[in-house]
């Protein structure tokens, strides 16, 4: 059945299915996304024979066919109607595409320019031995912050401390020092307050005593 309906589309556009066929074929049509395409090209074809049907003396018997250049009318009408189609597919595609490309663009002009890159800095304490590297990136809620260690006088509990310009402490991070333990280590944290708010970095012991200061340039 679904075969047959199918093959009724050009008889349904062009008005010459009965009531009942038509009523049956137009149920067809709300399941059937390729079937109602397909009726939508064959609207120039339907708009043409009706202006011929129109343009047509009433002696003329309605058996004879159609000259040859309105049968390139029709052809041509639909071969417009195809590319017409494309184009407006091709076109919403392009404007997808330009969309993802251009949208964090637009996003960054509307906020004011390119976000700022990480800053990173980092410094050796000569007196304890301590080296320490912080990246810092700028966030809404306000800083995201890498910190890289390495200190071999563990074990201890160390904190990362921002400190603001304004005298402000904030905690960023804190881990654990192993013993003999010389290697890097890497921890993530964050502070309320943003990179240019913030005056210097302190690496701290558990103690309170400041193991390594880092300087933003």
């Amino acid at each position: 059945m679904s075969l047959e309906r199918h093959r009724d589309v050009g008889a349904y556009a062009l008005g010459v299915l009965d009531e009942a066929e038509a009523f049956h074929f137009e149920d067809h049509l709300m399941e059937c996304p390729r079937c109602t395409s397909h009726v939508a090209e064959f609207g120039p074809v339907t708009r043409q024979l009706m202006l011929y049907r129109r343009a047509t003396p009433r002696l003329v018997h309605p058996a004879v066919r159609p000259g040859p250049r309105l049968l390139d009318r029709l052809l041509g009408d639909v071969r417009a109607h195809r590319r017409a189609r494309r184009r407006r597919t091709l076109f919403a595609v392009a404007a997808t595409v330009v969309a993802a490309v251009a949208g964090p663009w637009l996003t960054l002009a509307a906020q004011g320019g390119s976000p700022e890159p990480p800053a990173r800095i980092e410094a050796t304490d000569a007196r304890s031995g301590v080296w320490a590297q912080v990246t810092a990136e700028d966030a809404a809620s306000g800083s995201r912050v890498e910190l890289k260690v390495r200190d071999g006088a563990g074990p201890r509990t160390c904190r990362l401390v921002a400190v603001g310009h304004d005298g402000s402490e904030q905690t960023v991070t804190t881990w654990a020092v192993h013993r003999h333990e010389a290697g890097e280590t890497t921890v993530e944290g964050s502070a309320a307050l943003h990179p240019d708010q913030i005056d210097r970095y302190e690496v701290r012991a558990e103690s309170g005593e400041r193991l390594v200061v880092l300087d933003p340039p």
